[in-house]
């Protein structure tokens, strides 16, 4: 499967979905000019590998800020990535947060409580 990794700029997240290395992972700032354009091929590509996942995926949100509109398409992420639990697929979703930002804290703890899927919050320094 080809590999996606887009390198964030001050208004887009780092993106890096790569099977062979096992590395799922959304970064940084999202805040795109035109989300549809760039979360499509995200979502494109996890419907592709829902369908030929076989290990265990650890899907990172590395966030540390996003504007409305990304937060719809974060949504449709972990949407995806709920139904690979429902088909019996092993996922685990991991939100990172910095230990001082109660906002981004709580956004993990709300898509948490919308979708179904092992969910982790993991707090971090910003030392």
């Amino acid at each position: 499967m080809e590999v996606i990794k887009n390198v964030g700029t001050d208004d887009t997240q780092s993106v890096t979905l790569d099977v062979a290395n096992e590395i799922f992972e959304i970064s940084g700032r999202s805040l795109p000019e035109d989300v549809a354009v760039f979360y499509e091929p995200i979502l494109d590509w996890i419907d592709r590998y829902s369908e030929e996942a076989t290990g265990k995926t650890i899907f990172n949100f590395k966030l540390v800020y996003f504007n409305t509109a990304s937060s719809k398409m974060i949504l449709d992420i972990l949407l995806k990535l709920e139904e690979m639990h429902e088909a019996g697929k092993d996922v685990l979703v991991r939100w990172h947060y910095p230990e001082d930002d109660e906002d981004m804290e709580e956004a993990g703890e709300e898509y948490a409580d919308i979708v179904d899927v092992p969910f982790e919050q993991i707090s971090y320094s910003l030392d």
